[in-house]
């Protein structure tokens, strides 16, 4: 299992791939707050859930000055679905070889209904301008996240 990264430690810079194939970097983010989220599979009932949760409060979280980034092991077409079936608004990266959610302690071993499994852990990263890790959430409920989340960073 791969180390979890905590509060403080710098966020691994990624380029991945978006739902439309054009590369997207954390890096090209320095200087404003991102949370970014990691999630199992688009189209899903909890990941649709999640990632609509944080559709419908983006303008709260850009109005604080959050920008927001998706990543799963889905491949860029089946994002561009769920991208257009959503209607989201953020978006969405692909790391099919799950080299990136690895890095962010995202991918591993879980509790599947009582079985040890290997797969996405559903975590949820804020990093500050400067590039480092403002809150590490590990194995957070699709359901409720992002009220909480809007919570603990006072935007709401």
């Amino acid at each position: 299992m791969s180390e979890r990264l905590s509060t403080g430690d710098p966020a691994p810079d990624f380029t991945l791939p978006d739902s439309q194939g054009n590369p997207v970097s954390l890096s090209g983010y320095r200087g404003k707050h991102v949370v970014v989220y990691f999630y199992p599979a688009a189209g899903t009932p909890g990941c649709t859930k999640q990632a609509c949760d944080f559709r419908d409060n983006l303008a709260e979280l850009n109005g604080a000055g959050y920008q927001v980034l998706g990543i799963s092991p889905d491949k860029p077409e089946k994002l561009a679905k769920f991208v257009e079936a959503e209607k989201l608004t953020f978006p969405l990266l692909s790391d099919p070889d799950k080299a990136v959610l690895t890095e962010w302690g995202a991918f591993g071993e879980k509790k599947n209904y009582g079985r040890i499994v290997q797969g996405v852990i559903r975590s949820t990263f804020v990093v500050d301008p400067d590039g480092r890790i403002a809150k590490a959430l590990y194995n957070v409920r699709a359901t409720g996240h992002v009220a909480k989340l809007l919570k603990d960073l006072a935007i709401s």
